[in-house]
């Protein structure tokens, strides 16, 4: 503040020293600087996270699961510029049928040589609030089977004092992708199948730079 009261940043008159004016920029920016620094910072673990599928035919609907190896998200305040990537442990997915699973991971997923399924957000519509509940749409990269997709993701944050909770559901045409259709005569199962991911974790807030 000036003597007289007036903010710095807003001042304009010709009459102020040139030291003062230079010296208001400086802090105006230095301002803005550590506001747009501050990160919101989502540490993804295995046991804070679930991800399930559920994948429908004519008789029943198939309910499964699928375990994450871990990742991270760093989204700025300031400049909304998101980095980071989730990875999925894809042999790690379960429906509750032996065949059934045996024929998921040797045929569809081949997973012995795709063990690695992955979304690395480039985009954010919207804006996360630093605290309480937001909705965005996240852009990125969803890999599976060795190719790339573009994938938007509909994501609810909440973030609290000491912990965030995410949400998010979406639908992967996986035949549309290039994986092959299971259904056979007898069984006709969809050729999309929707995805339900929970996650939380501690700590969400820092500065970037920090240690």
């Amino acid at each position: 503040m000036f003597l007289d009261g007036r903010s710095p940043c807003n001042s304009a008159s010709p009459a102020r020293p040139l030291l003062l004016i230079v010296a208001g920029l400086l802090l105006c920016s230095s301002t803005t600087a550590r506001g747009q620094s501050q990160e919101l910072t989502l540490q993804f673990a295995p046991s804070g996270t679930t991800i399930d599928f559920t994948l429908g035919d004519i008789l029943h609907t198939i309910h499964g699961s699928f375990k994450l190896k871990g990742g991270d998200v760093e989204y700025n305040l300031g400049t909304a510029a998101v980095r980071g990537a989730l990875v999925v442990d894809t042999t790690s997915g379960r429906s509750g049928n032996r065949s059934r699973d045996r024929k998921m991971h040797r045929e569809i997923l081949e997973s012995g040589r795709y063990p690695e399924i992955a979304f690395r957000p480039d985009r954010v519509d919207g804006k996360v609030a630093p605290a309480g509940s937001s909705t965005v749409q996240v852009h990125g990269i969803f890999s599976l089977h060795g190719a790339d997709h573009e994938l938007t993701l509909p994501v609810r944050v909440q973030v609290f004092q000491d912990h965030w909770i995410a949400d998010t559901h979406f639908t992967v045409p996986y035949v549309k992708w290039g994986l092959k259709n299971p259904s056979t005569f007898v069984l006709r199962v969809s050729e999309s199948v929707e995805i339900d991911v929970h996650a939380t974790g501690q700590r969400p807030l820092a500065s970037a730079g920090a240690h």
